[in-house]
């Protein structure tokens, strides 16, 4: 509630608990991580660091199919083709630096950082 003019807002302990209690679960499953749009034939981020465990969602939003993939001797990761419209979630389960490419454009490259935390 408020009281007068420029006083602060007051609510009662069990109720901002009850509210935060509601509203968290919401907030996380709506938070997408990060996105990176494939468009143009190209991935919209060149660099991204992250933590191991963490998850990109490959989201194509071109007028083309891609394949995303990752090749490395600590992780392989391969979408398969993505049509218009599809959604890839790579997770990364190693630590180390990676180059994401696509088998059908070979100029699109991201290179990812995955470290502990």
């Amino acid at each position: 509630m408020l009281h007068g003019s420029g006083s602060l807002f007051r609510c009662r302990p069990a109720r901002v608990a009850i509210l935060f209690a509601a509203i968290l679960p919401l907030a996380a499953a709506d938070v997408p991580g990060i996105v990176v749009q494939q468009f143009h034939r190209a991935f919209s981020l060149s660099l991204v660091s992250i933590a191991r465990g963490s998850s990109i969602t490959f989201a194509n939003v071109d007028e083309f199919d891609h394949e995303v993939y990752v090749d490395s001797p600590n992780f392989n990761y391969d979408s398969f083709e993505q049509s218009p419209g599809d959604k890839a979630v790579v997770t990364f389960t190693s630590t180390g630096s990676f180059e994401v490419r696509c088998h059908i454009h070979p100029k699109m490259h991201l290179h990812v950082d995955v470290v502990d935390r």
